[in-house]
This record gives structure tokens, C-alpha cells and sequence, in this order.
């Protein structure tokens, strides 16, 4: 897959994930100029699914154009905030642009946090198939009930796959019943038991953090949001379609803003839900990426020499 580097090796497809706050986005930069000073051009390849979204800035702590040091990014930007981000519709699209990277003879850096996303592209994942009117009217009881009863229905119907969902993620539950109801078995939202990588020359760079610390980097990340101007910014996506959305008015912090915008939370409530369900979020990322067997960990707090990185894989 993909054509010699001009320095004659194949080139190689490198994952930077971790959870939310440590720091993965100033690595995979540091990563592509590293690769540069050995003769290897690199792009970047987005796996954050918030960051799919035209808009949805401050609140996903997206780099702008003029902090990517000039190297070109994919998979940014490409959704509005009333389209829906789907790990199937993403899987093919990521694909593409990475073998588009590497017929140019580059590497290609996926980034982000986004567990199911970064598995769909590493790994031979494939999704079973959607059912449209279905799952609206999945989404309508979803508006009307909340979660519970939708719940309590895959949890009867697919108790495995029930335990492993929060149970706050209504979209989630969601595609587990549609596909059910299709006569599919779920994905169960996990690796596969025995993973098959997607591409050969994989190197999977995992950041980690000591819990507390990660907290506090968290908690503080919340705050400056806020002070950023994430009102003002979901303002202006409430005024695109934000609350018409089924993905991008539920991430998180975008909701926790909606509700102050409409009177349903004060500002220090939504900070505190926020930094909550950040945490919460956080944990979910490092139980998934733990799971990844070649997944080379460093520490996010130590320095960290992307040049050593680069030898190893010369």
C-alpha cells in the first residue's frame, strides 16, 4: 500500500492517541518535523470526531491553520454541525486520505482521541449496515423517553453490549438497537478479541498522564474554555443548526453551554458538568487505548525526543 519515500523506504502510518488534554496535537507536529529532518514528509489525519465539525474550536482545542507550522492536515472541517459523525462514515473517508498521503509518498500521522474512530482506521473493523427511518425513529424515542427504556431494551436484548456503553450516551444505545434490529450482531463498541492491523508499518504512540495531574490539566482546560469564549462560539453555531444536530449538540462542553445559553444551567454549573464529564470521558480514553497491545506509552509531563522516535522506525 502506497509508493517508496523519496529516501526509498515504504512509508508508514503512525497513530498518536491518549486521552483529551495530554497534549497529542503538539506531538504529531513535533512527529511530522522530525520525519521531515530524515528525508520523510509527513501529513496529519484528524481522529477526533468533534473535530469533524466547521466551527467546534475552542470547545475540542482544534489547532487553527496558522499553529500547524505548515504542514498540510486532513479531516478537519469537513462537517456541519446538523450532519451526523458516524465511525462508518469516518472509517472510509480516513482510509482515503491516508493512502492519498501515502501515494504521495508520505507518512501519515492519525491523531485523536476518539477510541472507536482511531480502532476503525488501525484495525480490520467493519460496521454493519444503517437503517435510516430506523434509527430516526430510534432518535425520536430517545427526544421523548431519554434513555431508560432504550436501555433497558438492549440490556435484555444484548446484556454484553449494554454493560459496556454508558449509560448516558443515548446515541450509542442507539446504533446498538438498529443494528440489532437488523438481525446484526453489535461491535459491542470494543476491539475486535484479536485485532488485525489495517496497514503493516504501524507505530501506535500512546501519551499518558498520572491521574491527578491529568485532572487538574482537565479541570483547568474546562475553565479556559470558558474564558476563550465558548459561549460566544456556540452562540454562533446555535444560529448554524447546533441544536438541530444528533452528534454536536451532545458533545461535551457544547451541551453544558447550550443549557446556560437557554437558562437551564449557570455558568459555574456548567463548568463543574463540564469538568465532570470531561474526567469521566478521560477515563473511558486510557481504559480503550490501554487495550492496544502495540501501543508504545511515554510520558505526556516528560520530555519527549520525537528524533529517537523517527530512528526507530528508519
Amino acid at each position: 500500500m502506497g509508493s517508496e519515500r523519496p529516501d526509498g523506504g515504504s512509508p508508514w502510518l503512525w497513530a498518536i492517541v491518549g486521552a483529551t488534554g495530554t497534549g497529542k496535537s503538539d506531538l504529531s507536529l513535533d512527529l511530522a518535523q522530525a520525519l521531515a529532518a530524515h528525508g520523510r514528509r509527513a501529513e496529519i489525519v484528524n481522529a477526533d470526531a468533534m473535530q469533524l465539525y466547521r466551527g467546534m474550536d475552542i470547545g475540542t482545542a482544534k489547532l487553527a491553520v496558522s499553529e500547524r507550522r505548515g504542514i498540510p492536515h486532513h479531516l478537519f472541517d469537513v462537517l456541519d454541525v446538523t450532519e451526523d459523525a458516524a465511525v462508518a462514515w469516518y472509517q472510509p473517508h480516513a482510509r482515503a486520505a491516508i493512502e492519498q498521503i501515502h501515494d504521495a509518498g508520505a507518512d501519515a500521522i492519525l491523531v485523536g482521541g476518539s477510541g472507536l474512530y482511531v480502532s476503525g482506521v488501525l484495525y480490520d473493523f467493519r460496521f454493519p449496515p444503517r437503517d435510516e427511518a430506523l434509527r430516526a425513529r430510534l432518535e425520536a424515542e430517545l427526544e421523548q423517553d431519554g434513555t431508560g427504556p432504550l436501555l433497558a431494551r438492549l440490556q435484555h436484548q444484548d446484556p454484553v453490549t449494554a454493560a459496556r456503553i454508558d449509560p448516558k450516551n443515548g446515541r450509542r444505545i442507539v446504533r446498538a438497537l438498529e443494528v440489532l434490529a437488523q438481525g446484526e450482531r453489535t461491535h459491542g463498541a470494543a476491539l475486535p478479541e484479536q485485532p488485525v492491523p489495517w496497514h503493516p508499518r504501524t507505530r501506535v504512540l500512546a501519551l499518558g498522564v498520572e491521574r491527578a495531574a491529568l485532572v487538574e490539566r482537565l479541570d483547568r482546560r474546562v475553565e479556559r474554555m470558558w474564558q476563550q469564549g465558548m459561549l460566544a462560539e456556540v452562540e454562533r453555531l446555535r444560529a448554524d443548526g447546533l441544536e438541530q444536530g444528533t452528534t454536536a449538540r451532545r458533545a461535551i462542553g457544547y451541551a453544558q453551554a447550550l443549557a446556560q445559553l437557554n437558562g437551564a444551567l449557570s455558568q459555574s454549573d456548567a463548568i463543574a458538568e463540564t469538568q465532570a464529564l470531561t474526567r469521566r470521558y478521560a477515563r473511558r480514553q486510557v481504559s480503550w487505548f490501554r487495550r492496544y497491545a502495540e501501543a508504545e506509552w511515554l510520558d505526556a509531563l516528560a520530555p519527549i525526543d520525537p528524533r529517537t522516535i523517527v530512528e526507530a522506525s528508519a
